[in-house]
């Protein structure tokens, strides 16, 4: 396929999305339909349509409307290419600019700052309070594309070797600082899980801070038995495994969402248990909660999108039940750590201010947030100690 034709192809899926499917469905659903798109075609069709969702403000601004036309012309428009060669109408080319968009083109300096930002109205007075001077650059480099980190399998292999293993198969990464095992990878991302390290679990998919979320509990945790309440996929409760922790039980209040747990622990060498219905006394009990995921929008930008005020306060809610349930299976003595991948204080200081107003005895050990600024996503820890 030719750009213009990918653009095209991308105007058709971004009305899609915009008239309420999920992002995901409308990409896979146009590459049935379309086979003879090939998986180039198709990683940059995904590439203009993700980039469109982080950027949907400031891209209709410059583009004329929030529609899929004026978010490929805005797009155009920012990276200062010329919209009129790709909207040619020649061949399977967008249709030529009607008057009104080729006499568009604002600058982007005039808009409000929310929209430069990409920022529902709504959310930036949140935000600005909560972030403070780093609110803008925050956001700035939520509009990006989200660095891809691996998470070394430290009682398998070392970093170095790891690093040395990937390079011989075409992936080149470095070290970050955000924790000991993670590895930014720096090109040949699609061919990651075509790797041997990969496939012979040495290495894992995982955000840097989200690693460095699990250094922090090692770092309080004494004894070796830890739950990991809202496992997920269990990326953390493997991190946990990797650093040898002695008994590791994953469980998530919808069962479904665990299912791949077994095969990646075998991968891995690993031992984790799955409970729907956990027994016993925990040194550690980790509840990463659901959330806004708002510290990791680039992501998954759509849900900057579909995110409201009802939405936050439900999400509020449920966070609370969680660390109301989560901490019934902490031993004495033992941790409660709570953990979101979100930047919102709502989501983060305020629930363990809440907690501890309702659960007394709980010590507060640490409290930290990350922001993409630090290199990955989002996130926020808090340790406590039950009393």
């Amino acid at each position: 396929m030719r750009p213009e034709a990918r653009v095209a192809a991308a105007i058709e899926i971004l009305d899609e999305i915009l008239n309420g499917s999920a992002a995901e469905r409308s990409l896979t659903t146009w590459a049935r339909s379309h086979r003879f798109a090939g998986s180039k075609d198709r990683a940059a069709i995904r590439d203009l349509v993700f980039d469109a969702m982080r950027r949907m403000r400031s891209y209709a601004f410059l583009g004329g409307g929030m529609t899929g036309r004026g978010l490929m012309i805005g797009r155009l428009r920012n990276s200062g290419q010329p919209v009129d060669q790709v909207f040619s109408g020649e061949g399977y080319a967008p249709e030529p600019l009607t008057d009104v968009e080729a006499s568009g083109g604002r600058a982007l300096a005039e808009a409000p700052v929310s929209v430069r930002l990409d920022c529902p109205d709504w959310l930036w007075p949140k935000l600005s309070d909560d972030l403070g001077k780093t609110a803008e650059p925050v956001l700035a480099l939520l509009q990006e594309r989200a660095p891809v980190f691996l998470r070394v399998n430290r009682a398998r292999i070392g970093r170095v070797q790891a690093q040395s293993m990937l390079a011989d198969e075409g992936i080149d990464t470095e070290p970050h600082p955000l924790a000991e095992t993670a590895l930014r990878v720096l090109g040949n991302e699609t061919r990651l899980r075509q790797t041997k390290a990969y496939q012979t679990g040495l290495v894992e998919l995982q955000d840097a801070a989200s690693q460095a979320v699990v250094a922090r509990c090692l770092m309080h945790l004494v004894g070796g038995r830890v739950l990991d309440y809202c496992a997920g996929g269990g990326g953390k409760s493997l991190a946990f495994a990797a650093e040898g922790v002695g008994k590791i039980v994953a469980h998530d209040s919808d069962p479904g969402r665990m299912q791949d747990i077994p095969s990646r622990a075998r991968r891995a060498g690993a031992e984790i248990e799955i409970a729907l219905a956990p027994k016993g006394a925990f040194d550690l009990v980790l509840c990463d909660a659901p959330c806004s995921g708002s510290g990791a929008w680039r992501r998954q930008p759509q849900s900057k999108w579909t995110l409201d005020p009802e939405r936050l306060a439900a999400l509020a809610e449920l966070q609370d039940t969680v660390l109301d349930r989560g901490c019934r299976f902490v031993g004495s003595g033992g941790i409660l750590a709570y953990a979101t991948c979100s930047i919102l204080s709502d989501e983060n200081a305020r629930r363990i201010e809440r907690f501890r107003e309702r659960m007394p005895g709980w010590e507060l050990l640490e409290q930290r947030q990350w922001t993409p600024m630090d290199g990955g996503d989002g996130f926020f820890l808090a340790l406590m100690r039950k009393s």
